[in-house]
């Protein structure tokens, strides 16, 4: 970390955090949360109300118990909105500070851009917030320790914002593996693709975007000064100085739920290729990315490799699933649902045609005949037949509501055992991070997922 970034975090309050002593393998308490009343509600906040602050409120409150109290945003006119579709006497700011500072919100929602995540995230466990961050959890690597720590040291609640794991199919997939329905997993492929400006993050930007109207050094923080730009506002996720491109924002999901079916805990080599194809309209970031993922074996895997993709050009079909293959079938899953299909082969290995069998001289089949059908019973050449499931995702099932449902839950019973914590959060956010310094080092990176941390090799 460099010394302008310590004296940044510093300027905000982060930086007094005390240093944990324990393993990252098991969160303490020091200091423990203030247990709430099943019958009250739990109050927010959301920091960051653009669009994903949006889906992220209006799905918290899909759970009853939540109440929306306080917000804030950089663009004064995301607050007018704000008022406008929630209650025209939310507490609103500039500063998210000052809704730190409120003794009567429980939690907040960070939704701001990716290199404001370990800032506020650490601020507001710090001042006793229980913390709903987006992904990727930090912007770069070497964030994730100072979270980790400070969700340690303060024993509160944190959820990190991959909300499909908490869908009823990755459910299903995950209980399916477990259970060994493909045999030895081996392989897994999954994309991300899109074809339209709006999935390319070329974003809206509102007539009165201005200097007056957005606190764009407050915008920037720790990012490299620039005059005011309303396109880098609005579009961040198209800049390095602010996002993480298709890794951090795609790449994240598909890593977050790999893990959580097969158990993984990530990968120790990253390989990416990639260009900047079609949205060339000055982001920094490619817009085609592939990434080739190797896993360890570890006691709940065998040693696997991953292949991640994302093509914001792909003017083909787009089918974006997850396949996970084994030695006695694959699972494909999606939001919608998964199909295993199981195809085992049989003890036999066979002979004849498009083989070495038919080159062997008379004397030696008859030899050979004779050995194989010592061996391999009739019941030993013949395949099972392959088998088809399919689960469908239940109707109604809301993914994004159960995320916040189970952190909720964990509030009220003062557990930081979310499905998706911060030592979770990280050990997909730091793959997907990797990815990147990949692509854009053109190295290969090594990153040991027990110890979370590069390594040389």
């Amino acid at each position: 970390m460099t010394p302008s970034r310590r004296k940044f975090i510093k300027g905000i309050g982060a930086a007094s955090v005390l240093m944990a002593t324990e393993s990252f393998a098991k969160p303490f308490n020091i200091i423990k949360s203030l247990k709430i009343s099943p019958n009250d509600k739990i109050r927010i906040a959301t920091i960051g109300l653009g669009i994903q602050g949006n889906s992220d409120t209006k799905a918290a409150l899909r759970n009853p118990e939540a109440e929306f109290v306080a917000a804030a945003d950089l663009y004064d006119g995301r607050l007018v909105r704000g008022k406008e579709v929630y209650n025209k006497d939310l507490f609103t700011t500039r500063d998210f500070r000052e809704i730190l500072n409120r003794k009567d919100i429980d939690a907040v929602i960070i939704a701001t851009p990716d290199h404001w995540h370990d800032h506020i995230s650490i601020a507001a466990l710090n001042a006793g917030k229980a913390v709903y961050c987006e992904k990727p959890m930090v912007q770069h690597i070497d964030e994730g320790r100072k979270v980790i720590e400070t969700w340690q040291k303060t024993g509160k609640t944190m959820q990190v914002g991959s909300q499909p794991i908490s869908g009823a199919a990755y459910g299903e997939a995950q209980r399916l593996l477990q259970s060994g329905e493909i045999g030895e997993l081996n392989f897994i492929e999954a994309t991300y693709d899109r074809f339209s400006a709006l999935g390319a993050w070329t974003y809206s930007i509102p007539p009165d975007a201005s200097a007056q109207t957005i606190d764009w050094d407050r915008f920037l923080g720790d990012a490299p000064k620039r005059p005011f730009d309303a396109t880098r506002f609005f579009r961040w996720r198209n800049y390095r100085d602010y996002g993480t491109g298709v890794a951090g924002d795609l790449f994240v999901h598909l890593i977050t739920g790999m893990h959580y079916a097969t158990g993984a805990i990530g990968p120790n080599r990253i390989f990416s290729s990639g260009e900047l194809s079609y949205w060339k309209d000055g982001r920094d970031v490619p817009d085609v990315m592939v990434t080739v993922l190797d896993y360890p074996e570890t006691e709940k895997h065998k040693k696997f490799q991953a292949v991640l993709r994302v093509n914001f050009a792909n003017a083909g079909a787009i089918k974006n699933v997850t396949r996970v293959v084994g030695t006695e079938g694959e699972i494909q899953w999606s939001a919608q649902g998964l199909t295993l299909t199981k195809r085992k082969l049989p003890k036999a290995p066979g002979y004849g045609n498009g083989e070495s069998f038919p080159t062997f001289a008379e004397a030696t089949q008859k030899e050979f005949l004779k050995e194989y059908d010592a061996k391999y019973a009739e019941s030993d050449r013949k395949a099972e037949p392959v088998k088809e499931v399919k689960f469908d995702t239940p109707q109604g099932d809301d993914a994004h509501a159960k995320h916040f449902k189970n952190f909720f839950d964990n509030m009220r019973a003062n557990s930081q055992k979310t499905i998706e914590d911060p030592i979770f959060g990280f050990r997909a956010a730091a793959p997907a991070l990797a990815c990147n310094m990949s692509y854009f080092d053109n190295k290969i990176v090594y990153w040991d997922p027990i110890e979370m941390k590069l390594k040389k090799k």
